[in-house]
């Protein structure tokens, strides 16, 4: 496995750029100003007084942080170039002059040396132009231990997210500066993370990494910087959750007791995704990590929140964040849940259920009301049942029989698998007809909801599907012909359920006759039935429509991609029509 080193952009500078005023875009409530690479709030957008909430750090970590400003979360977010912090410069210039700092300003960055000191030298500038100024250095990695992280601390990563959004709801409420500051400090006090990657990052412009991490392998803990973690093991996602989350609340391993974990905590889990990780996996993880919460841990966060928050660029990886809750002592309408709930109109914030909805989860079963079923509702449309097993029996034969011929068209001019689909269908249907346990009767509607069953489970494909839904409409026809009291299956109901199912079929594929498909002998069959009222004309009517499609170039299908119409034009019938109008002379040979 090696790292994805294809990009759309090769300048990393004007890539930066671009990302940063696409925001504009997507948010008409920001502002940027590209010299110093700051995406604001403009100021016709505040609506109170306020502390600001200023955060931001190298880019490459999308959508933190920029995608995190707007009304309820930050005020500004100043970016540096990838995984590079922004200069204490550009960071003065956010402090003192984009954002409204008439109620003081929290500058709570990312816990990594160059953010530490570039966002801590603003500070002190912003101190010494006489604006209340706190600082505060988000640091929630649990997947490096306290003796590795020495005096630099843990590093700050996806878990900081919801720091980030808690003190800025806070904020949002009026709360002062220096209880914004102590909440800030106890959640981080609270929070744990663990991230893992399959894979290095590529940065656009630059060489591939010489590191890899070799196929089958993980690193647990990894850095969002391409940094090492604690260490590489065997990949299985089971394995990998449980050494996360054993890193994350083992609060007797002394090198990792970040967090306690007691009977009654309750938790938030934040999934987040490392930028290379598809939504169906991430999903997946999601899943694991909780079931394993619920068996192991005995808890059952009281918030799931799945996303994509702070990235690697591509990382092919994910992290897995707790923060446990805790009283705020600020009252109602500020605890950890609420402010995590609390509305916000950022574009990289995507928790969206309501509080309401969270507050009425239930592991309750749904009970599923139960509609009765086309086959099990009776009609009045009857046929003895000996004569349609006779009738259906003598088609269905035939079906089979032909299978080698149909197979051998269809590996000319398809994939060749027609053959064998029909004759799979025909086999159970056959089956059905043949099994004395069976249940059928002379309700020829309940009939085909059975046979409609069996093609549903039995044939793939186009094929599978455009005869599913042809004998879905074909009994829903047959259901219209029920005058109330016993009603003969005649050819006359026949014709017009079949004229029923054409029509419905048209609602779903463009095929027509003349487009060298199915439908070529099937439309024949059925118009000329409703016609003549003569199975055996119809019957031959089919036959010419399959024989008309050895003329015809493909319009549909995927006869249209294979090519070599040469070799086979003018001698090879679509697959699909042969076989159906082998059937339906099977159907009229019975007669």
């Amino acid at each position: 496995m090696s790292a994805q080193t294809k990009h759309f952009f090769s300048d990393p500078t004007h890539l930066v750029l671009t990302a940063l005023h696409s925001l504009t875009l997507t948010n008409p409530s920001l502002a940027f100003d590209p010299e110093h690479k700051i995406i604001f709030r403009r100021p016709d957008s505040l609506t109170k007084k306020k502390v600001a909430i200023i955060s931001g750090g190298g880019s490459g970590h999308e959508p933190a942080f920029a995608g995190f400003v707007g009304q309820g979360f930050l005020d500004a977010s100043v970016a540096g170039t990838i995984f590079a912090s922004p200069s204490a410069e550009q960071i003065r210039k956010a402090t003192l002059d984009c954002v409204d700092n008439e109620q003081g300003v929290l500058i709570i960055p990312m816990n990594y040396t160059g953010d530490v000191l570039n966002f801590g030298m603003a500070t002190e500038k912003a101190r010494a132009a006489g604006i209340k100024t706190e600082f505060f250095a988000i640091n929630d990695d649990a997947g490096v231990g306290k003796n590795k992280g020495g005096k630099v601390g843990r590093r700050g990563i996806g878990g900081g997210i919801l720091i980030l959004k808690i003190v800025s709801a806070l904020a949002e409420t009026g709360e002062s500066l220096e209880n914004i500051y102590r909440i800030a400090q106890q959640a981080n006090s609270l929070l744990a993370t663990v991230g893992s990657s399959l894979e290095h990052v590529h940065i656009p412009g630059r060489p591939a990494p010489e590191d890899t991490i070799p196929e089958g392998e993980v690193e647990v803990g990894m850095g969002i910087h391409n940094e090492p973690g604690s260490h590489r093991m065997r990949f299985a996602l089971p394995e990998l959750v449980k050494t996360m989350l054993f890193q994350i609340l083992d609060h007797n391993d002394p090198d990792r007791a970040f967090i306690t974990h007691h009977p009654g905590d309750e938790f938030v889990l934040l999934i987040n995704n490392l930028g290379g990780v598809s939504s169906l996996e991430l999903s997946g993880i999601t899943d694991e990590v909780y079931r394993q919460l619920e068996q192991d841990y005995d808890i059952k966060p009281i918030r799931v929140i799945q996303g994509t928050f702070l990235t690697s660029l591509n990382g092919l990886g994910f992290s897995a964040s707790l923060l446990k809750l805790a009283d705020t002592g600020l009252g109602p309408g500020k605890s950890f849940l609420e402010l995590l709930d609390a509305p916000a109109e950022a574009v990289g914030w995507s928790a969206p259920v309501h509080t309401s909805t969270w507050d009425r989860r239930t592991d309750a079963p749904v009970q599923l009301k139960k509609t009765r079923l086309a086959e099990d509702q009776p009609s009045n449309v009857k046929l003895d049942l000996a004569i349609l097993k006779k009738v259906l029996g003598a088609g269905l034969r035939r079906l089979i029989e032909v299978e080698p011929i149909v197979t051998r068209y269809d590996t000319i001019v398809g994939d060749g698998d027609c053959g064998v689909g029909l004759k799979r269908g025909a086999e159970a249907v056959l089956a059905l007809f043949e099994d004395p346990l069976s249940n059928l009767n002379d309700d020829v509607v309940h009939a085909v909801n059975r046979i409609v069953t069996i093609v549903e489970n039995t044939m793939d494909g186009t094929s599978g599907a455009i005869y599913a839904i042809f004998l879905n409409a074909l009994a829903h026809g047959l259901r219209e012909q029920d005058k109330g009291t016993t009603t003969p299956a005649t050819a006359d109901v026949w014709a017009a359920a079949l004229k029923h199912s054409v029509e419905a079929l048209g609602k779903y594929t463009p095929a027509k006759p003349g487009d060298r498909t199915m439908m070529d002998a099937l439309v024949p069959f059925c118009t000329t039935l409703k016609d003549t009222k003569d199975i055996h004309a119809a019957a031959k009517a089919s036959q010419e429509g399959t024989e008309a499609t050895k003329s015809m170039k493909a319009s549909l299908g995927r006869t249209v991609y294979v090519g070599g119409e040469e070799e086979w034009l003018g001698k090879v019938p679509d697959p699909g029509a042969h076989g159906l109008s082998e059937f339906l002379t099977g159907l009229a040979s019975a007669f």
